[in-house]
């Protein structure tokens, strides 16, 4: 049973909806009319995760792009006429789901190109109360709130959104089923280490109570049953009084040595926890391209910094 800290809770959403990966192809049904077979697809996707997925799976047979623009956050991103233009005129669009990219509720995408990478779990999306909730265990005290979007960060779902993806480009290219085929599985045993990985770390420190500073950690804490208590802490901002105030709150009342970041909080936020004896983990949820490496690096960067924050851990 997962020892969720905070209220997080399963959301249970219907099926068939646009985009749920159930569309068949092109603008007349067939995803592959008009292409030639030395073509590679025009493949757009809506975060980084997605992007190395399709590459890795797509190879040579894709040519996958991003429309948005180097230096600005997918998660905040809204198409402008020349991108929703683009979009359009692509042989597929990759959606994350869970409410990733909320601009596509409003804008005309081709729907019988457009694939939702997330839909064969849309009743596993987890919802997250934005509040501090002093409660424990997902039996606890809960309420309805915003779903997380970082799927991806939970392996067991990464690989569901790749066979989706690995699916959406045999497709449009039947003829490269094969190809997509050896890409997803080499993908696959990758992130298969990565879950296991991700497991032997922590099986011994489950109740090893952690403040996640956003809901971006719902999917881990879910699946490797982590004991997390949630405090919405933006760390491209110092904390004022108020925030202050709940975060040391939450530290006191569940014993908390730890505070999971997304990145390295700005101001003096850091230093104000390391007075009192709190560390921070910074764990990034790789949603846009990184500097250097790439989706996978990123999460093995991620494991090391869990192995050397429970390492004095009992």
């Amino acid at each position: 049973m997962s020892r969720l800290g905070i209220a997080w809770v399963v959301l249970l959403v219907g099926c068939g909806q646009p985009g749920d990966g159930t569309t068949t192809g092109g603008a007349d049904g067939d995803p592959a009319a008009g292409l030639a077979a030395n073509d590679a697809l025009s493949v757009y996707v809506v975060n980084y995760p997605l992007e190395y997925f399709a590459e890795r799976i797509g190879g040579e047979h894709v040519d996958v792009r991003s429309p948005v623009p180097d230096g600005v956050s997918s998660a905040s991103f809204s198409p402008d006429t020349d991108a929703i233009a683009a979009l359009q005129s692509a042989d597929l669009i990759l959606l994350n789901g869970a409410t990733f990219a909320k601009w596509v509720e409003t804008t005309a995408l081709p729907t019988t190109r457009t694939f939702d990478t997330s839909a064969s779990f849309s009743d596993r999306y987890v919802t997250v109360e934005n509040a501090v909730v002093h409660s424990h265990g997902p039996e606890g005290e809960h309420s309805h709130g915003e779903t997380a979007v970082t799927t991806w960060l939970d392996p067991t779902l990464a690989l569901e959104q790749a066979r989706a993806i690995r699916d959406a480009l045999a497709g449009a290219r039947p003829d490269a089923r094969a190809d997509f085929d050896a890409g997803y599985e080499s993908l696959a045993a990758d992130l298969q280490a990565l879950d296991e990985r991700f497991e032997e770390i922590t099986r011994d420190h489950l109740d090893v109570p952690l403040i996640a500073s956003s809901s971006a950690f719902a999917y881990l804490a879910r699946r490797y049953e982590w004991n997390v208590h949630t405090v919405p802490v933006d760390p491209d901002h110092a904390l004022d009084d108020d925030g202050w105030h709940d975060l040391t709150h939450a530290i006191e009342d569940h014993a908390v040595r730890h505070v999971l970041w997304t990145k390295s909080p700005e101001g003096d936020t850091a230093a104000r926890l390391e007075s009192i004896g709190v560390g921070g983990i910074v764990f990034s949820p790789c949603t846009d391209r990184p500097a250097a490496g790439d989706y996978l690096s990123v999460m093995e960067s991620n494991a090391a910094t869990l192995v050397r924050t429970f390492a004095d851990e009992p």
